[in-house]
């Protein structure tokens, strides 16, 4: 691996581990705090599925970023983004498949601690979210990959994935 392939790597991790902690971590862990939750429930069917949940947001949000690294050799930071417009991973499927992977962290952590506080972050993330991709991220991809992206927003959606309507393609 080149140096500058690995330094890349550490960017991404530093800035992964900076986003993690702050924004699914020590947020949550204050409002489970303020609300009297010290710990989960004895492990149920909602706890299991919560974890699951959770487990799967995490998988994407890593995906993504190793995404970010190899083929836009760029980081997920506003401030070191890609070099290259990343289309392939999970953003085939989803224009901002990190958030999506968060929200589903947030939602499962929700379920294993049946927080109501944790739900309504998540709602919060969801609104400040769609106004940073729509009012920030989505000009200046615009303004960097031009026409690329334009098509690219024409194929894939947003949050939610396109099913093809044809199973023949």
């Amino acid at each position: 691996m080149s140096h500058a392939r690995v330094f890349v790597v550490i960017r991404a991790t530093i800035y992964a581990t900076g986003f993690i902690a702050l924004l699914l971590v020590f947020i949550p862990s204050q409002l489970l705090a303020r609300s009297g939750i010290s710990r989960p429930p004895p492990v149920g069917v909602p706890e299991t599925f919560g974890a699951a949940i959770a487990v799967a947001g995490a998988v994407v949000a890593l995906w993504c970023i190793l995404t970010f690294v190899v083929v836009g050799r760029g980081t997920p930071a506003p401030f070191d983004p890609p070099r290259s417009l990343v289309v392939r991973g999970p953003y085939r499927y989803v224009r901002n498949p990190m958030y999506v992977g968060a929200g589903l962290v947030l939602a499962g952590a929700a379920a294993v601690y049946h927080s109501l506080s944790l739900l309504g972050y998540l709602a919060l993330l969801v609104v400040l979210t769609q106004g940073l991709v729509v009012w920030y991220e989505e000009p200046a991809l615009t303004r960097s990959f031009g026409t690329d992206y334009a098509s690219y927003r024409e194929r894939v959606n947003r949050w939610l994935p396109r099913w093809p309507r044809d199973a023949s393609r």
